[in-house]
């Protein structure tokens, strides 16, 4: 480590501020990680209630190697820390139908369940992997960490994003290949695991099939809390500074520089560099008042798309549902209508679906003995949406138990306990996230690439963002890359001063 007396100020304690603090680092900075709540983590924190331990935020690891390089970067080995444990099945889908179709890790089993429903899309699925591979080995491989912060970087992959059909949607490119209707929706889910609607997100994210089969899908054992408490050791034993309980309430420039942050409590943080993890709308209308006309976005403010809000509802049970795979998607009787509600009439319809998470199929160490614990979501309108959660949140908290109690989880209403549940209200609050959205903005092709809130701010040459609003985008292989852009952004920088 080549250490230098200029101070980095990182905003924000999700992975993204995590990897970038742990990055810069590294690279023999003074790093100070600053955040607004009493843990690190981001979304990733952890409740306990009466015995039952619940992740709060992601719950699937992907691309394991991205949280390798934080420990390799110190000579470390993740495995020391933290078991990524590989799950089997990846995911369970229940239909409305009754019946259910297992994601697996071979290609072999997942072909027979595919076999299952239509023996033509065996053939139909191969294609799609070969497609996801080829959308895969640019969209992630050469693009994912590398910054797009002039036009013309974007222009020079034209060729690339033309040929990968990235003007289609990840629906589009799923129904290319596969045609029973209820596997559509099967390999089409993967966009609302960061916040886009299938039907309008680009095709780029269809990577995500291939990003599965390269590197498997895992388990954090002791949960995503115990891979955010890995990395905390791992930043208080290399000297990252941690300052937790601690809002920022403006970034401080002058003459096009930032200069530090002040907190809500009228403490200054100086910097030489500032990186954001948090919400970059959030950033720019709240912290960065004056320069919120000037973030280089392609839309205004009320033309924006955002992903759509989050309904999380937590609780035990008195018993153990040996039957629940470790993820179920749990699908209602509609895909592209429900979707459509949630995403463009901005409605909370009657009918849902839900990503049940039961981590007690892998680790028991989440709920007492003889017990389960589970997490239940349900995407819902974010807040442009006219929802009074105050007297809706009770009503989707019953209306989802008597769903769950009717179908894959018998008796529940008699044996459930400890429940208490999250909306999009609480992601505002709890996170500063932009009208409760999800997953900041949505992953539409008009906010990918160099249209997405830039790495690098266009104006203050000296701020950076590494978040899930930023390039390349959410979930946690995005906001992983995303440090990895600004990394290059400023070793970048810093040559430039130098010569």
């Amino acid at each position: 480590m080549i250490k230098n007396n200029k101070k980095i100020l990182v905003i924000g304690a999700g992975f993204g501020g995590i990897a970038s603090a742990l990055r810069m680092r590294a690279l023999g900075y003074d790093v100070t990680l600053i955040d607004r709540l009493s843990a690190i983590g981001g979304r990733a924190q952890v409740f306990n209630r009466g015995g039952f331990k619940h992740d709060a935020g992601p719950t699937v690891i992907t691309a394991p190697f991205l949280f390798d390089e934080l420990f390799e970067l110190f000579d470390e080995n993740r495995e020391d820390y933290v078991e990524f444990r590989a799950l089997d099945p990846w995911y369970r889908f229940y239909f409305h139908t009754g019946e259910q179709f297992d994601y697996r890790p071979s290609v072999e089993d997942t072909n027979k369940e595919i076999a299952r429903f239509s023996p033509k899309d065996v053939k139909g699925y191969s294609r799609l992997l070969k497609a996801s591979q080829a959308i895969y080995e640019i969209g992630f491989e050469k693009l994912s960490d590398k910054p797009f912060t002039k036009f013309w970087d974007m222009m020079a992959q034209i060729p690339s994003l033309i040929k990968l059909q990235s003007y289609f949607s990840v629906s589009g490119i799923v129904n290319k290949y596969i045609k029973h209707p209820l596997l559509r929706q099967a390999f089409s889910i993967h966009p609302l695991l960061v916040g886009g609607n299938p039907f309008s997100t680009t095709s780029i994210y269809a990577l995500i099939h291939y990003l599965e089969r390269r590197w498997g899908v895992f388990f954090a054992m002791g949960g995503t809390g115990k891979l955010v408490q890995s990395l905390y050791d791992l930043m208080n034993k290399n000297g990252v500074k941690i300052i937790l309980d601690t809002d920022i309430a403006q970034i401080e420039v002058k003459n096009n520089k930032a200069l530090g942050a002040t907190s809500t409590d009228g403490r200054f943080f100086s910097a030489d560099r500032i990186i954001c993890n948090g919400d970059p709308p959030t950033v720019y209308s709240q912290m960065l008042p004056g320069e919120k006309n000037r973030s280089k976005r392609l839309f205004p403010e009320k033309l924006t798309q955002y992903s759509m809000g989050l309904y999380v509802l937590f609780f035990g049970t008195e018993k153990t549902y040996e039957d629940i795979a470790h993820h179920t998607i749990w699908m209602g009787p509609r895909y592209k209508e429900l979707l459509s509600d949630i995403f463009d009439r901005k409605i909370l319809a009657d009918d849902f679906s839900l990503y049940v998470h039961r981590p007690t199929a892998t680790d028991s160490s989440f709920a007492p003995d003889g017990c389960d614990s589970f997490y239940v979501l349900c995407p819902v309108p974010n807040l442009r949406a006219d929802i009074d959660w105050d007297e809706t949140g009770p009503i989707l908290q019953e209306r989802i138990i008597n769903e769950l109690s009717n179908t894959i989880m018998p008796d529940l209403k008699s044996v459930i306990t400890d429940d208490f549940y999250m909306t999009p209200v609480d992601f505002k609050d709890d996170y500063r996230s932009m009208h409760g959205a999800g997953f900041s903005i949505a992953p539409i092709f008009l906010q990918s690439a160099w249209f997405r809130f830039h790495n690098r701010d266009p104006h203050i040459d000296n701020l950076y963002f590494a978040a899930a609003g930023a390039h390349p985008g959410a979930g946690i292989p995005g906001v992983l890359s995303s440090a990895k852009v600004v990394e290059s952004l400023v070793i970048e920088d810093e040559k430039k001063q130098q010569s």
